[in-house]
C-alpha cells in the first residue's frame, strides 16, 4: 500500500478515531499532506541522504548542489560518483567520513546491491539491506522507507522531532524512550508514517 490521498483520508481518520491527543493534533494541523519523493533514482536519494547528515540543510544543500554540478546531473549516478576522486569530492564540502560513506554506497551498488528491487522488499528487509552501507543506519533507512518508498507504517522511534512532539503531545517529563513510543503508537497501525507527520508538523506549527 502507498499513500495516495484516498489512503491519507482513511489514515486520518483512523487516527482521530484511535488517538484523542492526534485527534486534537490532526484537527490544528488540518488535512495530511504527505507525499513521497520519488525524482531521480534510489541510489540519487541515498547520496542525498548522506550529505544531509549532521549539518544544516543549507550547507547540504549548496554541497549536494556543488556536488551535482561536478557531475553534470541533477541525481548523479554510481558511475558519476565512481569517477570523482577523493580531492574533487572534498572540494565540493564533504567530509572525509563521508567521502568514505559515498564510495562505500558507490562501491555496494556497483557490485550488485539491488537499490532497483527494494520497492518489493519489507520494512525490515529494506532497513537490513541499506543498514550494510557505511554510514547508514536504521533512522537513515526508515527515513527512505517513509519518504522514498512511501511506506505507511513506519515509526522512527530514535528521531529527536518524534520524540520531542510526542514529549509535548503526550506531557511527559522527559524525552519518551522507545519502549513506550512503540506502546502508544501500537493503535495508530497501519499508518504510523501519518501518525509521524502529523508530530513533526505539531512542532512546527509550535514554532509559528
Amino acid at each position: 500500500m502507498r499513500l495516495d490521498p484516498r489512503h491519507l483520508r482513511a489514515a486520518t481518520r483512523h487516527l482521530r478515531r484511535v488517538d484523542p491527543v492526534l485527534a486534537a493534533l490532526i484537527t490544528r494541523v488540518g488535512p495530511c499532506r504527505f507525499a513521497a519523493d520519488r525524482r531521480g533514482t534510489p541510489y540519487s536519494a541515498l547520496v542525498e541522504s548522506i550529505l544531509y547528515q549532521q549539518i544544516t540543510g543549507k550547507a547540504a544543500a549548496a554541497i549536494h548542489g556543488r556536488l551535482t554540478a561536478l557531475v553534470g546531473r541533477v541525481h548523479p549516478r554510481p558511475q558519476d560518483v565512481a569517477a570523482l576522486s577523493d580531492a574533487q569530492l572534498r572540494g565540493v564540502g564533504l567530509s572525509r567520513q563521508k567521502v568514505a560513506y559515498l564510495r562505500d554506497l558507490t562501491a555496494r551498488v556497483q557490485d550488485g546491491l539491488p537499490l532497483g528491487r527494494l520497492s518489493r522488499l519489507s520494512d525490515e528487509a529494506v532497513i537490513l539491506a541499506l543498514t550494510q552501507v557505511k554510514g547508514i543506519g536504521r533512522w537513515t533507512a526508515e527515513m527512505f522507507l517513509m519518504f522514498r518508498l512511501g511506506r505507511p507504517d513506519v515509526l522512527p522511534a530514535d528521531d529527536y522531532g518524534i520524540r520531542k512532539a510526542m514529549q509535548r503531545a503526550y506531557r511527559r517529563r522527559g524525552l519518551p524512550k522507545a519502549p513506550w513510543m512503540r506502546k502508544i503508537a501500537e493503535p495508530w497501525r497501519p499508518y504510523r508514517t501519518v501518525a509521524c507527520w502529523y508530530l513533526w508538523r505539531s512542532v512546527d506549527a509550535g514554532k509559528a
